[in-house]
């Protein structure tokens, strides 16, 4: 016979190509397209052998699939996984080399191996990877009972060798997890190999193969056809192999499964990785308990039930029930429960939380004492709390108890400064506030604002607003007293009034301190107890914005924005206190000395202090226009991140105190900095262009979905002493600062200070403004930072 000539699996390609661009026209959905890919390779591979004359029964010779072809699950550029298995045959290496070449020849992914029925044992035996695979090792053509024997004889391999293996299985597993991250919390998630994507349900199916745990419940099927549609559908547009989905794709392809937009489809996938991750985490429990014993293990008694509460057990390391314990008639024991569990660090067993899901009742309005008392010791616990509700979650308890919770499960943040679910970020936060118990005077409530202060997201207008609504009707079910309720009320409502003020305006102004007491004394004046209740909220709401950045995702709670919160927070605190505010005081001697030496050289002076943290940058030059955004562009030209900016004048000198952070490695040489201030003003550095070479050779790269927001131009009168407020929002860039300020700066306009907040890939820039500027002059003010922010043109200096 002689060998086939390599074209030979192109009529396989063009045959997919047909395939997939009609489905293109007509969709049938990514189910139906599988199916047909599977139905084609079968029929393309099983052509191929009879042609090769691979026999059939008797015939000694089968050729099997694994991974997704085994499983039918062949997503358009999934690779082919195959086996060829032999028992006798002589010329099987000949008879692989016709199967393999054209395949390869044709460009086609493939992962082949050739087997005798004891090498695929003995392989499955010491490569966990390859007993995964031929665990789902289907027959596609030649001898179906060497495919049958094979198969039987590796699963029966693989339960009996389970206890020595299980370690393995668990450390790899685990060690994937680490790699690939949660599917659930990812913006870009790995659908394939993160926490709760399709391995971790090829984990369960084997797990169930070697009779440890049941085959995987409704839920879980039901999550793996959604994450294999998407990954269908994710192959199909991007024409290639790929795993992770991304934010470009995710629009098409909400789109083409009818689930809305891309943050409908991350809804979902949310769900479904979270019901998969969960069943992951219980089955490998289950697995381990369920291990055969052997030996001197075999002949120990079996664990005895260890009372760890009222009606609570331990149980082979896991928390149970006690005999008599009964939901019905003990209405604190889901919460006694769940408690327990996180005090101890032991998870709830999956029969026990089977149980309790049957039978514990909604709790009656208001709340006994002591189910509030057993949910504050679950949220005091801190981070063993995040499992803990997870596990009532994903079986139903937690919305039982907290009904408005299903309005906020799997919500998709809205920016990538939130690496959580917005559910998650509720119950990550309240994490970080019990850290933060010892530091105000009423914990339960610090406790119970973190957990709830974003509960109203998820159902349109201001989520403070609706959470305020919300907060008080929950409070209302766990028995809070009014006055209780007030503070938690408010606490919902102006949970962001801290940090928007203290990132957004000038903390030091009179006026800033003033509009944030006035706000607050607003709030609590229900309860009647004046001053007193106001500085309590502001110690909550404090406690709370240093949790709730915490809880939002790395580098949110930065020293700076550290300083700046508990800086307002202290500066009210003192003006309740009867203290009269601190105004600023005369010029530190190191300015004055600064101002000194630019009056008598003219050069401009530079000055750093501080950390690689936040550093403090001071600048010291001839005063004219232009100053402040010459000043910035060299800072960013240096990496440096500015967060604030302040400028006083002094006998013709400007006096610049920046608030910095280096964005790459360390600070820069202050003589460095200042050698560049010289040149930008002796017109021989163009900013503008090495801030361009700097954005193209260092900036991070943004999506282009991200890009697509437009800058909006806020305006706010009697927000601060002395100047009106101009709020820019827009999309993060290197020197962007110095842009807007030169764009500033070219209408005129007269700077007293800036305020710079960066959240992820955006900002919120806050620019004081001194005077008045009328319709028209705002305007034209507009219409210029506007364009800068936008990149429609960059405005240069004017010095």
């Amino acid at each position: 016979m002689t060998v086939l000539g390599s074209g030979e699996a192109a009529d396989l390609v063009k045959a997919k190509s047909v395939l997939l661009e009609s489905n293109g026209r007509h969709h049938h959905g990514p189910e139906a397209l599988r199916a047909a890919l599977v139905d084609l390779h079968d029929f393309w591979l099983s052509s191929r052998c009879a042609a090769l004359g691979v026999g059939g029964e008797g015939s000694g010779t089968a050729l099997a699939a694994v991974g997704a072809l085994g499983r039918r699950e062949l997503c358009p550029w999934s690779d082919l996984d195959l086996v060829l298995l032999y028992d006798g045959r002589t010329d099987v290496d000949a008879l692989a080399e016709k199967l393999w070449y054209p395949l390869w020849d044709a460009g086609i992914g493939l992962d082949h191996s050739v087997r005798t029925p004891g090498q695929a044992v003995q392989i499955a035996a010491t490569d966990l990877r390859a007993a995964l695979g031929l665990l789902e090792l289907r027959h596609v053509a030649g001898d179906a009972t060497l495919t049958g024997k094979v198969r039987d004889a590796v699963r029966a391999a693989w339960r009996a060798g389970m206890r020595s293996r299980f370690d393995e299985i668990v450390d790899t597993t685990t060690d994937r997890w680490r790699r690939n991250g949660d599917v659930a919390h990812r913006i870009e998630p790995d659908l394939k190999n993160g926490h709760g994507g399709l391995r971790d349900v090829q984990l369960l199916d084997a797990l169930a193969t070697a009779q440890l745990v049941d085959r995987p419940g409704p839920d879980v099927v039901a999550a793996r056809a959604l994450l294999l549609d998407v990954r269908t559908e994710l192959h199909r547009l991007s024409g290639r192999a790929r795993d992770v989905l991304r934010a470009q794709e995710a629009d098409d392809i909400a789109t083409i499964l009818e689930v809305g937009d891309r943050f409908d489809l991350a809804r979902a996938l949310s769900g479904a990785a979270r019901a998969v991750a969960f069943a992951a985490e219980v089955g490998l429990r289950q697995a381990r308990n369920a291990l055969p014993r052997r030996g001197l293990a075999a002949l120990r008694r079996p664990p005895v039930r260890r009372p760890l509460d009222s009606g609570v057990v331990e149980h082979a390391g896991e928390v149970g029930l006690a005999r008599d314990a009964s939901a019905a008639k003990d209405p604190a024991l889901v919460l006694r429960v769940a408690a327990t569990a996180a005090r101890t660090g032991l998870p709830i067993s999956a029969g026990t939380l089977s149980r309790l899901a049957d039978t514990a009742p909604e709790l009656r309005a208001p709340w006994p004492r002591t189910a509030l008392a057993e949910l504050l010791a679950l949220l005091g616990t801190g981070k063993a709390a995040v499992a803990v509700v997870e596990s009532l979650d994903r079986t139903g308890l937690w919305g039982r108890l907290f009904p408005e919770w299903g309005a906020v499960r799997d919500l998709p943040p809205r920016d990538r400064t939130h690496v959580w679910t917005v559910d998650r970020h509720l119950v990550e936060v309240c994490a970080e506030a019990a850290r933060l118990t010892t530091r105000v005077a009423r914990p339960d409530l610090l406790l119970v604002g973190a957990l709830l202060h974003d509960i109203g997201k998820g159902r349109g207008g201001d989520h403070s607003v609706v959470g305020e609504s919300l907060v008080r009707q929950i409070g209302e079910r766990l028995g809070l007293r009014e006055g209780d309720l007030v503070l938690l009320a408010a606490m919902v409502r102006h949970h962001l009034l801290l940090p928007h003020t203290a990132t957004r305006r000038d903390p030091e102004d009179p006026a800033t301190v003033s509009r944030v007491l006035e706000t607050l004394r607003e709030a609590v004046a229900p309860t009647g107890r004046g001053d007193a209740d106001v500085a309590l909220l502001l110690e909550l709401l404090g406690a709370l914005a240093e949790a709730d950045s915490l809880g939002t995702g790395p580098g949110v709670w930065s020293p700076w924005r550290r300083t700046l919160i508990q800086g307002l927070a202290g500066r009210c605190l003192s003006a309740l206190d009867g203290r009269p505010f601190v105004e600023p005081g005369p010029p530190d001697p190191a300015h004055r000395e600064m101002v000194g030496a630019v009056t008598a050289a003219g050069e401009p002076q530079v000055r750093f202090a501080g950390d690689d943290d936040v550093a403090s940058v001071t600048v010291a030059l001839p005063d004219g226009r232009g100053v402040l955004s010459a000043v910035a562009g060299v800072l960013a030209l240096h990496s440096l991140q500015v967060h604030t900016a302040d400028v006083n004048v002094s006998d013709g000198v400007a006096v610049e105190t920046f608030a910095v952070t280096p964005r790459f490695g360390g600070l820069p040489d202050p003589a460095l900095v200042r050698s560049d201030l010289v040149r930008v003003r002796a017109g021989s550095l163009d900013l503008v262009q090495a801030l361009a070479r700097k954005e193209r050779d260092y900036a991070p790269s943004t999506p282009e979905v991200e890009r697509t927001a437009p800058p909006r131009v806020l305006w706010f009168d009697d927000e601060a002493t002395g100047a009106v407020v101009l709020e820019l929002r827009g999309t993060d860039r290197i020197g962007l600062l110095h842009h807007v300020t030169a764009a500033l700066e070219r209408t005129g306009v007269d700077l007293v200070w800036a305020r710079v907040e960066t959240l992820g890939a955006s900002v919120v820039d806050s620019f004081g403004i001194g005077g008045s500027p009328d319709r028209s002059a705002r305007s034209e003010i507009e219409k210029a930072v506007l364009a800068v922010a936008a990149g429609r043109g960059e405005a240069r200096p004017t010095t």
